[in-house]
């Protein structure tokens, strides 16, 4: 067999694994990034249960604290800027802020001991309360599924398939500046 026949079949087969290794990184990022969209969904879900949970919720603190009407009207709107939100950045920010709402919202069920009392307000409590942990999980895992995604399309060589097709980094779900605040709690 001639030496050039060789030096082709070589480089041929080089060129064959280097495009079997292009396309299997390029459906490993695909893969990677739909995760991340999947798991985005997922808090999706459960903030869209938080805010249906929401109207109850004020409707029972209505009856309760007529005069309160700023703290309500306060939350409603946070409740409608995620509503409103469209890419996953302006939902974050707008979480956060309903999330800062809610937190004056059942401090101020405190001043109501007929409030606290109320069946129906303790369990919406309640379901409030398993929800913000079901989102904190699925946070978790979207930055899990982040990391993982962000890491592969910075690593060499991964990174060279990622740059060809454009992939771009994915955003954290990050607590804001407020959240990070120890609480104060006054009896």
């Amino acid at each position: 067999m001639p030496v050039w026949l060789i030096v082709v079949l070589v480089i041929v087969g080089i060129l064959v694994l280097l495009v079997l290794w292009g396309i299997k990184v390029y459906n490993q990022l695909v893969t990677l990034r739909n995760r991340v969209k999947d798991q985005w969904s997922q808090i999706d879900v459960q903030l869209k249960r938080r805010f249906d949970l929401i109207p109850n919720l004020v409707n029972t603190i209505k009856g309760y604290t007529k005069h309160e009407s700023e703290t309500l009207e306060a939350v409603v709107k946070a409740r409608n800027t995620y509503v409103s939100a469209t890419t996953p950045n302006e939902k974050m920010k707008a979480n956060n802020e309903l999330s800062q709402m809610l937190t004056k919202l059942f401090a101020l069920s405190e001043s109501y001991p007929d409030l606290k009392a109320n069946t129906n307000f303790l369990e919406l409590q309640s379901e409030l309360k398993e929800t913000e942990n079901k989102i904190a999980i699925a946070r978790q895992f979207y930055n899990d599924t982040a990391l993982t995604y962000n890491n592969k399309i910075m690593m060499v060589p991964s990174n060279i398939i990622a740059g060809l097709f454009h992939f771009k980094a994915e955003e954290y779900f990050k607590a804001e500046d407020q959240e990070r605040e120890n609480v104060k709690v006054e009896f």
